[in-house]
């Protein structure tokens, strides 16, 4: 069983390095004239490339294998009244960046944000999701990466679940374009629905589960964790890449649905142990707080807990 670690956009040991700096719509229309306006919004998307480009070399110096993709790479680019051709305009940089992802087999996604809803109620936000999710699907594509897929929740919950989560199987199978569902990796969610509604979810659209498992902790219903991890594993099986987790820590106190700077690398062992009876390989996204930080300290914890477990490179554990 293969496991290898990664961590969510930014990079802090690279203070001064970024790959979401941004350009309001307010301040972009305080712009005087059109060519500065684009100007504006070519320098900022080009210094995000150019640090992305940093972030990859910096993974592949420190031997870390899976990366999420911020998903505000390329500022303005979903707005509706900014008209910015920046899949030309930065054809080359894409182009280099995928070059060394696809060069160096680095896993590599990204995570839309809340406010994409393919289920919503308002046919407007429905919309507005699509619009928002194609910038996703171009990316992979400009950067030659076709295993690139995205992260989403189910979304609302108005009607009660049931209806709720009938609404996304309609609206994928009537409304989502297949260039965009083909992304598409569905995570249970740590308020609302769980991984046993989830996991139905993706059996009946044929599409990959992504297991967090502190969502899980601040949302079940009694369910035992380690009696449904191969069956959302399985999910994964016509698949081109391993199966992905989300994991972190709460900040606070226990089930605190807010994530800690670090992991609690006792938890996170208690969870490769139970699955350790599949001894499938897997990726674990770290998303706390402290990033790559957070994944070297969790490193270090864990070869003082099990000295005995084998590393094959500084991220990658083979249990």
């Amino acid at each position: 069983m293969k496991i290898r670690l990664g961590y969510v956009a930014i990079a802090l040991n690279l203070p001064k390095v970024t790959t979401s700096s941004t350009v309001t719509f307010t301040n972009y229309n305080k712009i005087q004239g059109e060519e500065n306006k684009l100007n504006k919004l070519k320098k900022v998307g080009l210094s995000n490339l150019e640090d992305l480009h940093t972030i990859l070399e910096y993974n592949i110096e420190n031997n870390i294998h899976f990366y999420r993709i911020t998903s505000t790479l390329i500022p303005l680019s979903t707005h509706p009244e900014v008209e910015f051709n920046y899949r030309n305009i930065f054809k080359k940089d894409f182009e280099k960046v995928g070059k060394l992802i696809n060069s160096t087999n680095m896993r590599v996604d990204t995570h839309p944000n809340e406010f994409n809803v393919i289920n919503s109620i308002r046919p407007e936000v429905v919309h507005n999701t699509i619009r928002n999710l194609w910038p996703h699907v171009h990316l992979f594509e400009d950067l030659n990466y076709p295993k690139g897929k995205m992260v989403i929740h189910v979304g609302s919950s108005k009607g009660g679940k049931d209806i709720a989560l009938k609404r996304f199987k309609d609206n994928i199978t009537s409304k989502i374009p297949q260039e965009i569902s083909n992304k598409l990796i569905i995570e249970n969610d740590d308020k609302t629905f769980n991984i046993l509604e989830v996991l139905s979810l993706c059996k009946d659209l044929s599409l990959p589960m992504v297991l967090d498992v502190h969502h899980h902790n601040c949302n079940n219903s009694g369910e035992n964790l380690k009696d449904f991890i191969e069956d959302i594993f399985n999910t994964w099986n016509n698949e081109s890449l391993p199966p992905k987790i989300h994991f972190s820590s709460p900040r606070d106190y226990d089930n605190d649905r807010k994530h800690a700077d670090f992991i609690d690398a006792e938890s996170f062992i208690e969870f490769l142990d139970m699955c350790k009876v599949i001894d499938r390989d897997f990726d674990i996204m770290l998303e706390s707080k402290k990033k790559d930080l957070a994944l070297y300290k969790l490193v270090e914890d864990i070869k003082k807990l099990r000295p005995n477990w084998v590393w094959e490179d500084s991220s990658t554990l083979v249990i």
